[in-house]
C-alpha cells in the first residue's frame, strides 16, 4: 500500500543540556507530539554545531563534546504541524529554533493479506 501527499517537516533545533522539568527537551517534544497523535517524530545528534552562544561543540574535543546539537524532526499534514507549533513554542520559552518546510511525503507499507 501508498499513501502519497502534501506534508509539512518540522525542525526543532535544540541543545543535548536543554531540559524541560529536569528532562531532556528533545524527549518531551517527542513525548508531547506522540501524545498528538503526529504521523512521526525522530530526533538526530549532531557529531558538531553551534548556536545562538557561537561556541563550536564537537566530539572530536573531549572537553567540548557536552551540549551537542539536536534535531527534533516531525512530519504530518499542514494543519497538525502548525497546531502542534504552539507546545513547541512553550517548550523553548526565549531560546531555540524552529523551522518548517513543505515537503511530499510517501508512506510505503506492506498489505495484509
Amino acid at each position: 500500500m501508498r499513501w502519497a501527499g502534501a506534508a509539512l517537516r518540522m525542525t526543532v533545533f535544540v541543545c543535548e543540556d536543554d531540559t524541560w522539568e529536569h528532562r531532556p527537551l528533545h524527549h518531551e517534544i517527542v513525548r508531547r507530539a506522540h501524545e498528538a497523535g503526529l504521523a512521526g517524530v525522530s530526533v538526530f545528534r549532531g557529531v558538531e554545531g553551534y548556536g545562538s552562544s557561537d561556541q563550536v561543540h564537537t566530539t572530536r574535543l573531549l572537553s567540548l563534546a557536552s551540549d551537542l546539537p539536536v534535531m527534533v524532526v516531525l512530519v504530518d499534514t499542514p494543519e497538525r504541524v502548525r497546531g502542534f507549533l504552539p507546545q513547541v513554542e512553550e517548550l523553548l520559552g526565549e531560546g531555540g529554533l524552529v523551522t518548517l518546510d513543505d515537503v511530499e511525503a510517501f508512506r510505503f507499507t506492506k498489505e495484509l493479506e
